[in-house]
């Protein structure tokens, strides 16, 4: 839905006017809908409000528009997209997410118009073209590769009973017919890439057609293409399913944790997810008056297992989730799981939920950041057990981006897993990312309060049909020590989130709703 300017006929002084080019922002949606209606008059007029304000939260820097004395005469529309993923075979709605800018991706490569519109009693001021170069001045400052959009040919209609849509398209780029948008968009530096059908079924007088238009913007610096470490489209993901048992000392159990490390990197595993509290049965090693007192001797190996855990995931060339420990931070007592890289970096995330069993008897605080991390697999985030039962902390790792979810757990009765494994079911659903989770398995009779564990890994998929019938992409046999590995395909996150049955990321009434981070 591309520029309505015509030829130029000036009907105004140019003298009386006051311009000025800038951002749109919520107070113009009056002046934007009384223009809308009378340029769309035809194709159904104003968006409603809640398109208008999805697309300033989304993408403010995208939405500009010229003001003649305080009120909106023109405007224009932009969206950030991957073009790869809509490729040239595309619609209106797809595209922009039915006019919502639900497609939306601050790391993709074109910018694409959604929308230019003038106003009639402004069409001899060629205010068009101020703002297609403040979208060419927006791509080369974004450094994006190019300008893409689909645009309308309006008097395709009174030509159709002779001409093909190819040879209309010709005879205006010959200047042999004049078509009110795509001459205007020729001139202004667009080539006619392909020609579109049903691109905007509503517009009956481009009889559904559209001319595909790109813009190059030649100060475009892609990076050098890299051969070997580049995108990846597949991952291998290896949960270990873990046996309590009493331990020796900390190099019994760093031995048992290489082992099943040394296991899952034979089989060419990218990473490895132990569960939380993996290291509880070293709380059997130090007689402990209190829970509390327990606790907090545990807390005393973490760093030596977080520095031998990073050893590992160097020297047999895997990631490790080191599902989590209690760890001492300024006198408070935490929960964390540390990502060990394979190249040797380590992240953390905190439990921002510490149990009530964890508060009380253990006087456990909880953390107050989130993030997703950049792996050389994927972008992935971390939630440990509890945490996967808030629903805002993976819609808010969601908007991140994320492809897998990792949850490492640890319960001790059926009901109790079955609240994390429903929940982590539904994070792989509503927000269409891949998520695993690995708990303990066991017993611990000597260790007060953590004396039984139930546990069944799993790694579940969203639910359509380029996953399985089930959404469960593989699981364990309950209670029983063992591993489990699964190869998840991530290209199938992208087409779903375009092409699925339903699109929960695409569909979210962002005009209505949101999540929002509030902590530091």
């Amino acid at each position: 839905m591309q520029d309505r300017e015509t030829k130029p006929t000036p009907s105004i002084d140019d003298t009386t006017h006051k311009l000025e080019l800038r951002y749109l922002t919520l107070e113009d949606y009056v002046d934007v809908k009384e223009l809308m209606d009378v340029v769309y008059l035809q194709v159904g007029g104003a968006w409603p409000l809640k398109n208008y304000q999805a697309q300033l939260n989304t993408f403010p820097e995208g939405q500009i528009c010229i003001e003649d004395k305080g009120k909106v005469v023109a405007a224009a529309i932009s969206v950030i997209v991957d073009y790869e993923k809509f490729g040239d075979k595309h619609t209106y709605d797809e595209i922009t997410g039915d006019a919502y800018l639900g497609t939306h991706d601050p790391k993709g490569d074109v910018l694409y118009g959604v929308d230019i519109f003038v106003s009639p009693e402004y069409r001899g001021l060629r205010l068009g073209r101020r703002l297609y170069e403040a979208r060419k001045e927006l791509c080369k400052n974004l450094n994006l590769k190019s300008i893409m959009a689909g645009g309308r040919i309006p008097n395709y209609a009174k030509h159709a009973a002779t001409m093909t849509p190819y040879e209309y398209i010709e005879a205006v780029k010959s200047k042999d017919l004049f078509d009110p948008i795509l001459t205007f968009q020729i001139s202004n530096g667009f080539e006619v890439k392909q020609i579109l059908k049903a691109y905007l079924p509503e517009d009956k007088a481009s009889m559904g057609y559209a001319t595909l238009l790109q813009w190059h913007n030649i100060y475009y610096n892609a990076e050098s293409p890299k051969l070997f470490g580049g995108h990846r489209n597949t991952a291998r993901v290896g949960c270990i399913q873990w046996q309590m048992r009493y331990f020796h000392d900390v190099a019994e159990l760093l031995q048992q944790a290489e082992y099943f490390i040394d296991a899952l990197s034979d089989y060419k595993c990218d990473v490895a997810l132990f569960p939380e509290f993996f290291n509880a049965p070293l709380m059997g090693i130090k007689p402990a008056e209190t829970s509390i007192d327990a606790i907090w001797n545990l807390a005393t190996y973490s760093d030596e297992i977080l520095t031998e855990m990073s050893r590992l995931a160097v020297s047999y060339n895997i990631n490790v989730i080191v599902g989590s420990m209690p760890v001492v931070k300024d006198d408070e007592l935490y929960n964390i799981s540390y990502l060990c890289h394979r190249d040797g970096q380590i992240d953390c995330q905190y439990k921002l939920h510490p149990t009530p069993h964890e508060k009380k008897d253990w006087i456990m605080q909880g953390g107050d950041k989130l993030q997703a991390f950049d792996t050389d697999f994927g972008k992935i985030g971390i939630l440990i057990c509890y945490d996967v039962e808030f629903p805002e902390l993976g819609r808010i790792l969601a908007e991140q981006e994320i492809q897998i979810l990792f949850i490492p757990f640890w319960t001790d009765t059926k009901n109790g897993y079955l609240r994390v494994r429903i929940c982590a079911q539904a994070r792989a659903i509503e927000n269409e990312c891949y998520v695993a989770i690995a708990g303990s398995v066991g017993n611990l009779p000597k260790v007060d309060n953590v004396d039984i564990q139930y546990g069944q890994s799993a790694v579940f998929s969203p639910s359509d049909f380029a996953f399985p019938h089930d959404a469960i992409v593989s699981e364990t046999t309950p209670n029983t020590e063992m591993t489990l590995i699964v190869d998840l395909d991530l290209d199938r996150l992208t087409q779903l989130r375009n092409e699925g049955s339903v699109r929960n990321y695409l569909d979210r009434r962002r005009d209505l709703y949101k999540v929002k981070w509030t902590g530091k």
